[in-house]
């Protein structure tokens, strides 16, 4: 058994003889054998004990080896403070299986499931716990790659603590994430943030019990500097006007309807939506670029980021609330924009919303070309009523113009979901505060400004470039020197940078979706650990 392991790990045939034959003057000892035996299943596994001529990385005597169980062990214990699985990794096991291991082969088992535990805690803290997409298949993003053999060579030839460290996502977000959980963790724990508010409708002048008790919320908020006033005021106007731009409301300084709803979500429910903004920034753990777009569909706005600041942002619209609308998760690069667009119908509008129009009346929808499989406009006369949606042969499409439904400009990342970001006729929608009404792409309230933010990266002249070819009224297509990335993202806990958060609605129940995979994972929403964190610190 130990020769067909060892060959199948590559290990020279005249070496794997002589695991079998001899012990004494082989290179191949019980040690080696019990790792080969126990890293086989494992390719990455595998290969860095072969690389090593199946040396311990853990368990042996030289100070590199304490020093990496130290820290695998101090790290791990930090676990629930990143709201990981802390039972996936049974570190109980491991320190029985330490203090148990008397034979040499019980420390080369030892050592392969130390480097198997490094893997797991270093893939679950960089990359995320769970898989996106098959959590919420409208995310088309794949998690970070997590480099196995790559980290297990790096942990080798690196300072161990500082090394364990470094696995954690360095974005200022995550650690901003990180430490509201805690304040979180810590209101749920005291009760500070209090009772909630019980009237219907609460605004300035106000006195009472329910006063008093949107008073200490603010507090515990964070909104409103410690006070004893029982009377609504100017300033708690102003309190509460800051908690609804924080929350996308409507901002009259009103406690009612939907700022009530908010102002009386629990501290648990806003702990289950940082978790997920962790889990998400975890999968995001890259290089995002150093410019690129930033379009949080939770938020309906679309930035332009350029070294860490905002750029340029404008309001959006993003899909409708219904399965095949959903605006899906992920990340392109946009390469180019076109003024003056034709709109090419996708085929599922053609067959679900048009094509029975047509079946009545030939004529119906005539701002839309209908063309042939030769590129010709198709004569309407003929009618259409012998075709169903599978037969139907044709495509659709508008002229540039004015009222041609991607407006006057659309900016391309070219994807297989044909998503795109657009100008659009339909600028009423731009003024309700919950704005999904699209078929999946992403309307801008204000594109042309968007697209002279682009152009002067690579022009003096932007607006002048921009309007040349939009007064032209022709289709033109313009290239951006530099390629932006542009990441589709969906956050419902955003940290600001200047201390604080915003919470999102989850229109898509996608975080709702997360948080519960979290949790069958053995994500707690709270744990003893936090407790000590906290009053640790």
């Amino acid at each position: 058994m130990i020769a067909a392991i060892l060959r199948r790990l590559a290990v020279p045939a005249t070496l794997g003889a002589l695991a079998v034959t001899t012990q004494a003057t082989a290179q191949v000892t019980p040690f080696n054998q019990a790792i080969a035996v126990a890293a086989a299943e494992d390719e990455a596994l595998s290969a860095f004990y072969r690389e090593s001529n199946f040396e311990p990385l853990w368990v042996g005597n030289d100070a590199g080896d304490t020093a990496r169980r130290e820290a695998l062990l101090a790290v791990i214990g930090k676990a629930s403070l990143h709201a990981l699985p802390e039972g996936r990794y049974d570190t109980d096991r491991i320190r029985r299986m330490m203090a148990d291991a008397k034979t040499v082969r019980d420390r080369g088992k030892l050592d392969v499931e130390l480097s198997r535990l490094f893997l797991r805690f270093a893939s679950d803290i960089s990359t995320g716990v769970l898989e996106p997409n098959r959590v919420v298949p409208a995310i088309k993003r794949a998690s970070p790659e997590d480099k196995r053999l790559e980290l297990l060579r790096e942990l080798s030839r690196a300072r161990p603590h500082g090394f364990m460290d470094s696995l954690t996502p360095h974005s200022h977000e995550y650690t901003r994430l990180v430490r509201e959980r805690l304040r979180l963790v810590d209101a749920i724990q005291n009760g500070t943030w209090g009772e909630p508010v019980q009237a219907s409708r609460v605004e300035q002048g106000d006195s009472g019990a329910d006063v008093i008790r949107l008073r200490d919320r603010l507090i515990a908020m964070g909104y409103l500097g410690r006070s004893a006033t029982q009377v609504f005021d100017a300033t708690m106007r102003r309190a509460v006007e800051a908690f609804q731009l924080d929350h996308g409301l409507q901002v009259d300084g009103i406690v009612g309807g939907k700022t009530r709803e908010e102002l009386n979500t629990s501290p648990s429910e806003r702990l289950g939506s940082v978790l997920v903004a962790m889990e998400r920034e975890r999968w995001m753990n890259v290089d995002r670029g150093d410019r690129h777009i930033w379009v949080n569909l939770t938020d309906f706005h679309a930035q332009i980021i350029v070294d860490g600041e905002v750029f340029f942002e404008t309001k959006s619209v993003i899909g409708k609330n219904v399965s095949d609308r959903e605006t899906p998760e992920f990340s392109d690069e946009m390469d180019h924009m076109v003024i003056n667009p034709y709109w090419y119908v996708p085929r599922s509008i053609i067959v679900g919303e048009y094509l029975p129009n047509l079946r009545r009346n030939p004529y119906a929808h005539g701002q839309l070309d209908i063309i042939n499989s030769r590129g010709q406009i198709v004569n309407r006369g003929r009618g259409f009523s012998q075709f169903s949606a599978r037969s139907f042969p044709y495509s659709m499409r508008q002229k540039p113009g004015p009222q041609n439904a991607l407006g006057r400009v659309k900016f391309m990342f070219p994807n297989k979901y044909n998503i795109y970001l657009h100008d659009t006729p339909a600028q009423s929608l731009f003024q309700q505060n919950v704005r999904a009404f699209s078929h999946g792409c992403i309307r801008l309230d204000d594109p042309y400004e968007f697209g002279y933010a682009l152009l002067s990266m690579q022009t003096d002249d932007p607006e002048g470039l921009f309007n040349r070819h939009l007064n032209s009224g022709n289709n033109t297509r313009v290239n951006l020197d530099q390629p932006l990335p542009v990441h589709l993202v969906y956050r419902t806990a955003i940290s600001k940078p200047g201390g604080g958060m915003e919470y999102r609605d989850d229109i898509y129940g996608r975080d709702a979706r997360i948080l519960s995979a979290l949790q069958a994972e053995g994500v707690p929403l709270e744990t003893e650990n936090t407790r000590l964190a906290l009053s640790d610190g």
